[in-house]
């Protein structure tokens, strides 16, 4: 619970609120009874650094913090104070669960509320514990239940949530329009409102914007629909016409449009709106603090917009506004997801290069590789991270380019079927496929020169190096050129493709910033300067790069093993848990192999661990300390296998199904899995059958074209079809071995 600071006032009062301890308890006994009819379905969380949330360094602080529980309805009148209750240091923030985004590519909105009031915990020495509601409606009664001391869900200052809550200082303005599925007829005038239909979720503040709308238009219909339905599921409905429009904050429809392209924005339907956080109206205080904290932070919003050219430099603009901007691409060694935590070499270099300047930092997914620096000179961001080689092509378009933070060989990639090679001239007649903007092009360009009859082909910009190799691979393209490094990570999951020969000495590669910004120029040598090539740097270069490399292979005793009928060392334990939980224990056992080859003591470069490989907050969520012991790893992955295949349950896959989208989601998560399944209808193929049907899909999701328009990005798609595929091999396996036992036994 948050703990109040104690001002001069509150420490005059303290002794005499101590007082009336006793007939405090009393009261809090009534409220819990009032409100025990509440039935809002909540999760509790922790906020951690792993996700979304800032880096921002901890600091100690000469403010007492004493508890504080928000007055409850049913004593608003009294004229007792709130006694505080000592030894707590928690902040619980009320979200809405259906408004999140797990993956966000330029800031999402209720993405944005939590980093801040991050940073608010992490100065005061609070601990963030973040309540995700699963109706809208259930926020601001929850609130004055005392079950959370802030709501931040993208919530509007309307006058009738005004006389129930106090709201901070605006942090956000915006606009409310008319949004609906791209193949939706358009609205030219207010007039084609007439007959058409507006669907808002229960207690959103659109319904009052609806409501005026209907009386100038009295045709109009409104739907009211249950608050549940997340702004993801009514975006679905929108564009599969099953809803007709709906109205929502511009914010909100910008940040999806980033990777939707089903929705379209329509009319204006509301002036300006106030966003703000919601804090109980006892809780003065934690209100003041918070908006102290706004002013401080230079966070709370005005009507007109500061002019840049105020600002006498980039930096100083980055100081100002205390936040820095980074451009990545979204790819496996810059900024991806992966079991629900944001990962990526470039997006870690990122948050600790913020932390260490004490700033807020922002992700912005660039479309191609040709925007990762138009976005520099355009102005939509400060720093662009990409293993960029400095040119003088790139130079001369107005970028700068920082000290070298990591040197690469330039290797030409082909498919492990063609001969080896031992001089340049061998490559004479091949085909090197490679994007023209990249530096790989200047240095084939030099090979073309040198190599009789190599053609030199262009491929489109939003092709990853990473597609580029993975077509080399299939022998769709027979040749390209790649970073080592590049290499080095696509050969721990792949072993169709060869390095030939590396074309010259390594070359230096740098962060990239707009010309002319020498302050942020410095800073970031300054940061290279302090890291290249040490604990930091090492740490987490080999986490994302120098992992082993990943052989399916079986254990020297594994035939002996299934000469008896016994598949793993803990057979037993997951007959156990797989009897409790309804799972074929063969199919858990064969999983088990796939995660971790039986080894307990297992861990991936993300950070999973254990026989079943579980992430720490997932162990931790299912109340198991220590998942290298086999028996608790063991326990652990079936209840979360379980809690997997509830949760697809839910999203209608029939039952036959259900085994193979449960591990898809184990495996990728469940966001990846549902871009899968939408991506598979809109192609034209079943959405609720994985083989050969969704499994395609999510061979997509690794291509850019398809990845920007997915809600969870770029997904290896190639990892979960493996990964299934493989546990079913396996497990028809055992289901061989064990009938042919059973054969011989009698």
């Amino acid at each position: 619970m948050y703990k109040i600071l104690i001002s001069r006032t509150a420490k005059k009062v303290y002794l005499v609120l101590l007082t009336v301890l006793i007939l405090d308890t009393f009261i809090v006994s009534l409220q819990s009874n009032a409100v025990a009819g509440l039935k809002a379905t909540v999760d509790v969380e922790s906020a951690t650094q792993d996700s979304t949330t800032l880096s921002t360094n901890s600091k100690p602080t000469n403010l007492q913090f004493t508890g504080s529980q928000p007055a409850p309805l049913i004593i608003a009148a009294a004229p007792i104070a709130v006694v505080s209750l000592p030894n707590q240091a928690v902040l619980r923030v009320l979200t809405w669960a259906g408004g999140e985004i797990i993956f966000p590519r330029r800031g999402h909105p209720q993405n944005i509320e939590l980093e801040y009031l991050q940073q608010f915990a992490d100065e005061n020495n609070l601990k963030l514990e973040k309540i995700r509601v699963k109706k809208f409606v259930d926020l601001i009664p929850m609130l004055l239940a005392g079950k959370g001391d802030v709501i931040a869900a993208n919530l509007t200052k309307t006058p009738a949530r005004a006389k129930l809550v106090s709201f901070t200082k605006p942090y956000m303005l915006t606009k409310e329009y008319l949004v609906m599925g791209s193949q939706s007829k358009s609205l030219k005038t207010g007039k084609d409102l007439n007959g058409r239909e507006i669907v808002i979720q229960k207690g959103k503040s659109y319904q009052s914007t609806a409501l005026g709308l209907q009386k100038v238009y009295p045709k109009l219909k409104i739907r009211i629909v249950d608050s549940a339905i997340s702004h993801e599921a009514l975006y679905d409905k929108l564009a599969s016409g099953e809803f007709d429009m709906t109205i929502q904050d511009k914010n909100l429809i910008k940040s999806a449009s980033a990777y939707r392209d089903d929705i379209k924005m329509s009319l204006q339907a509301s002036a300006t709106r106030y966003l703000g956080w919601g804090v109980a109206p006892s809780n003065k205080i934690l209100l003041n603090e918070l908006n102290q904290f706004l002013k401080a932070q230079n966070l709370i919003a005005k009507a007109t917009s500061k002019a840049t050219s105020r600002y006498k430099s980039q930096w100083q603009k980055i100081q100002e506004t205390k936040t820095v901007r980074f451009v990545l691409r979204n790819n496996l060694s810059s900024y991806y997801i992966w079991r629900g935590e944001l990962l990526g070499f470039h997006y870690e270099l990122a948050k600790r290069f913020a932390k260490e300047h004490k700033l807020r930092y922002e992700i912005i997914v660039a479309p191609n590789n040709v925007a990762l620096l138009d976005y520099l000179l355009e102005d939509r961001a400060d720093i662009a991270l990409g293993f960029l080689t400095p040119t003088e092509q790139r130079r001369k378009k107005g970028i700068a380019f920082s000290r070298p933070y990591h040197y690469a060989s330039e290797l030409v990639v082909a498919h492990k079927d063609r001969a080896e090679i031992e001089s340049e001239a061998e490559l004479a007649n091949s085909n090197i496929y490679i994007r023209p903007s990249s530096s790989y092009w200047e240095s084939a360009t030099a090979l073309k020169q040198t190599v009789d009859n190599i053609t030199l082909i262009g491929v489109p910009e939003n092709q990853e190096t990473e597609l580029i190799i993975d077509k080399v691979g299939e022998r769709e393209y027979e040749m390209t050129i790649a970073d080592s490094h590049i290499v080095d990570l696509e050969m721990t999951f792949r072993d169709d493709i060869q390095s030939l020969m590396a074309l010259g000495a390594p070359k230096s590669q740098s962060w990239a910033i707009a010309s002319g910004h020498d302050k942020l120029l410095a800073k970031s040598n300054a940061f290279i300067k302090k890291h290249y090539k040490g604990l930091f740097y090492n740490v987490i270069y080999n986490k994302y790069f120098k992992n082993q490399k990943r052989l399916d292979t079986h254990y020297k005793d594994y035939v002996r093993q299934n000469n008896s009928g016994v598949l793993s060392p803990y057979d037993d334990i997951v007959k156990k848990y797989a009897d409790q939980y309804g799972f074929d224990w063969r199919l858990l056992v064969a999983q088990m192999h796939q995660e971790s080859r039986f080894n307990p003591k297992a861990k991936s470069m993300a950070g999973a661990k254990g026989l079943f490989q579980l992430m720490p907050r997932t162990a931790k969520e299912l109340g198991i300390i220590d998942v290298h012991v086999p028996e608790q790893g063991i326990k652990a992955g079936v209840r979360y296998m379980n809690w997997v295949r509830e949760r697809m349950r839910k999203d209608e896959v029939q039952e036959d199904q259900l085994l193979w989208f449960t591990l898809a989601s184990y495996n990728a998560g469940a966001g990846h899995v549902r871009d899968a399944m939408r991506l598979a209808k809109q192609k034209g193929w079943r959405d609720d059958v994985w083989f050969n049907n969704v499994e395609k899909a999510m061979l997509l999701l690794s291509k850019s074209k398809y990845a920007a328009k997915a809600r969870y990005g770029y997904v290896r798609g190639q990892e979960p079809v493996h990964y299934i595929r493989e546990i079913k091999r396996r497990f028809e396996t055992y289901d061989n071995i064990l009938k042919r036992e059973l054969v011989v036994t009698h």
